[in-house]
């Protein structure tokens, strides 16, 4: 089977890890992808649905390997406000420039893990472009906002950023507690908080994406009535993989 895409260069990306990249953007009216193609970036990208494996089996014959599995989820936002939404309002902040510091600590340390990982990027790459995306949040340059939840003596005790991504819905970019903080159900604030936020602007859906392997996050989004909308699987082709 051939695979029929176009390449997209990520140039932010190929600047920011200083790594030329690209993505690729499947369509059976394009012409099929030839390694020729593919060898003019150090990584290529493509996330596929995760039914679709004989997509996988070509990517695999031109030299793509497995990275990560991927899960999408919706929560529908109810209209009427309810108790945990005055609750938590009197513990949540919008944040602020002066707080881009320990959240950007923060973000770089919890997500340390994530598909930007070795052997295709650096170690340290997936918390600094992390730590990177909360700083733009805060700023409303890549999601909108970046909430807080506070403790009892007003310190932030988590983080949540949201996007309009239009259509009458948001959508969770990241969400976390902050480092050696747990077991007080800072997640459950955060989903509260966020879909909150959603019913404040007149959302009808919040969506979120995380890691297959995120057993936590899978549970704690279903325990707030988000529902599994699809699946994927990243995949990533090096200069330098074999085939």
């Amino acid at each position: 089977m051939r695979v029929h895409a176009s390449i997209e260069p990520l140039q932010w990306e190929s600047d920011f890890f200083h790594l030329e990249s690209a993505k690729l953007h499947f369509d059976n009216s394009a012409a099929s992808v030839a390694e020729a193609d593919l060898n003019a970036y150090a990584l290529v990208q493509a996330k596929i649905p995760a039914c679709r494996l004989e997509w996988a089996d070509a990517l695999s014959a031109l030299g793509f390997r497995l990275v990560e599995g991927e899960v999408d989820l919706a929560v529908n936002v109810a209209p009427e406000s309810t108790t945990a939404d005055v609750a938590s309002a009197a513990a949540v902040r919008l944040a602020v420039p002066e707080d881009i510091p320990s959240l950007r600590a923060a973000a770089g340390e919890v997500f340390a893990a994530s598909r930007f990982r070795a052997p295709w990027y650096d170690r340290a790459d997936s918390g600094r472009f992390y730590a990177t995306w909360i700083e733009k949040a805060v700023l409303g340059t890549f999601d909108h906002q970046c909430l807080l939840v506070l403790n009892n003596q007003g310190q932030p005790e988590g983080f949540v950023s949201l996007r309009d991504i239009g259509g009458q819905e948001m959508r969770i970019g990241l969400l976390a507690a902050f480092p050696g903080v747990s077991g007080r159900g800072i997640g459950t604030r955060l989903m509260t908080v966020a879909i909150a936020e959603c019913r404040r602007q007149g959302m009808q859906r919040l969506r979120v994406a995380t890691q297959i392997s995120n057993i936590a996050a899978l549970r704690l989004y279903q325990r707030q009535g988000a529902v599994i909308e699809s699946t994927a699987y990243w995949l990533y082709r090096g200069r330098h993989d074999s085939i």
